[in-house]
């Protein structure tokens, strides 16, 4: 989870022939599947299948992906393939300098699939500048009927970059996804899957690259469905409010193609560097070794072939692809920013201050509605101002825009009880934290639920593939789950209920 700090995975209509390899599923060993470009093997367990370390293309530094090249016999696909560039960050000890690393994994059922094939799952993983497929345990949601599969892209500086001479700048990673996807809809029905019944989703900086799919022109008719957890796709940010002395920004993770070049630009020379190819030549350690140059280009920039529009903007004016939308965000979205900037560095914020930078002559007003007395300390009515303010409102206007034109089931996650499964030693109340809900998906062995979590991660779980399957997430034995017109459905142990989503976050009072 990656909950990008410094400023803070579609297949249509036209699946493989009937006769070509990648759309017959193997019998005689469960563990060799034949794909478009040659034969796998993973590993078969007593619930599932596991494929890892499938290269699904090859790219050049900044450039655009290829179709992997086919191979002959059998590769093995018993462990993960590498992870691309990244630094880690201070709650994830992940480091890489491979370029080599467009892979991805596929988690299937154990036994044949009945009554035809099976959904189909893209997972685009959070984190803008850490993190891998592999590292999302696809198993719960394989074992209830659904293929996943999960994707290592481009990141930071690797997807984000922008220079004078590159070609559509700042939406590599969004390339690599699209790629992938295609990779899925020739290759789906080999693992049991359906390639005209696929579910893209993701969370946080997966879901802010769902946003931008949904209007790409490239990525119509990859997918059918979408699943947005926690995106700040249509989120602005106030001053200030990831970070201190952080200036206002009109979106959180869109910018233009000029502005990602323009800061290129400057960082070429941090790295000595004065034209495109010394760029290039560059070894992996050195950019890396220039700090902040992975977090800054936590972005997609918009305004080439890749992505044309801006997808707020593009969502506002109905230009989006036609798909099912399952979406939402926690209920204390913005608690883990607020905590990771200050608490846990025992630091404590000025709340008046950071409320007048931010909303200025509004100040007042805001301080008037979210007092500290009511939230028990300065951290956590600073965190309540920002999760209504950015997170709640961009959501609620997303979810709605969406509305007018596709069906749309909204949730909120509301365990404030959620395990916190990164390795933070703070005492802060966390909440229903940014991600939190992601071990309810993809179990997380440091995550350790009660039994009434046990019973509503399972039923999330329920909801999520049911909603793959058919499009909506209703289904035997769980509580009903209204279009979002009628309410957005809570997800809390033992209180899974419709609410009434801008009266809580006091979205009359941000209008």
């Amino acid at each position: 989870m990656k909950i990008f700090l410094a400023t803070a995975v579609l297949l249509a209509g036209c699946a493989t022939g009937a006769g070509s390899p990648a759309a017959r599923p193997d019998t005689a060993d469960p563990a060799v599947v034949t794909t478009d470009k040659g034969a796998v093997r993973g590993t078969v367990t007593r619930t599932h299948r596991l494929f890892q370390g499938i290269r699904y293309a090859t790219a050049g530094r900044w450039e655009a992906p290829r179709p992997t090249p086919s191979w002959r016999g059998v590769k093995d696909a018993k462990q993960p393939g590498a992870l691309c560039p990244q630094v880690g960050a201070e709650y994830a000890d992940t480091r890489s300098e491979e370029e080599d690393c467009l892979f991805l994994n596929v988690t299937t059922p154990a036994g044949p699939a009945t009554g035809g094939r099976r959904p189909v799952m893209v997972w685009i993983h959070g984190d803008g500048a850490v993190g891998g497929g592999h590292f999302s345990d696809a198993g719960e949601l394989a074992a209830r009927g659904a293929v996943v599969v999960t994707v290592n892209y481009r990141l930071g500086v690797f997807n984000g970059f922008g220079y004078p001479g590159l070609r559509d700048p700042g939406t590599y990673g969004l390339q690599d996804q699209q790629e992938a996807l295609r990779w899925v809809r020739r290759n789906a029905a080999a693992f049991g899957g359906d390639p005209g019944n696929v579910t893209l989703f993701g969370v946080s900086f997966g879901g802010l690259a769902i946003n931008a799919h949904l209007t790409a022109p490239a990525s119509k008719g990859l997918f059918h469905r979408a699943i947005l957890q926690s995106s700040p796709g249509m989120l602005d940010m106030p001053a200030g409010s990831m970070v201190p002395g952080l200036p206002a920004m009109d979106s959180f993770g869109y910018r233009t193609g000029a502005e990602v070049t323009a800061m290129g630009q400057l960082f070429a020379k941090q790295l000595g560097c004065a034209d495109l190819a010394c760029l290039r030549a560059l070894p992996v350690k050195k950019i890396l070794e220039v700090p902040q140059i992975m977090n800054a280009f936590q972005v997609y920039a918009h305004g080439g072939g890749v992505l044309p529009d801006r997808p707020d903007r593009a969502l506002r004016a109905g230009r989006f692809h036609r798909v099912p939308v399952l979406a939402g965000a926690t209920r204390d979205e913005h608690r883990i920013f607020v905590g990771m900037t200050y608490d846990v560095q025992e630091k404590k914020p000025d709340y008046p201050a950071l409320v007048r930078t931010a909303f200025g002559r509004e100040a007042a007003a805001v301080l008037r509605r979210y007092p500290v007395k009511a939230y028990g300390s300065p951290s956590l009515a600073w965190a309540a101002v920002l999760t209504d303010r950015m997170w709640a409102r961009g959501t609620h206007e997303q979810n709605t825009l969406l509305a007018r034109h596709v069906p749309v089931y909204g949730y909120e996650f509301a365990d404030r009880e959620a395990p916190m499964f990164l390795p933070f030693e703070t005492d802060f109340d966390w909440g229903a934290y940014h991600a939190g809900d992601l071990p309810y998906l993809f179990p997380e062995p440091k995550a350790v639920f009660t039994p009434a979590q046990r019973e509503l991660a399972g039923r999330m779980a329920g909801y999520w593939t049911n909603f793959a399957r058919t499009g909506d997430p209703n289904g035997p034995g769980l509580p009903a789950w209204p279009r979002v017109a009628k309410g957005t459905l809570s997800l809390a142990p033992d209180a899974i209920r419709p609410i009434d989503y801008a009266a809580e976050h006091r979205l009359g009072f941000w209008k």
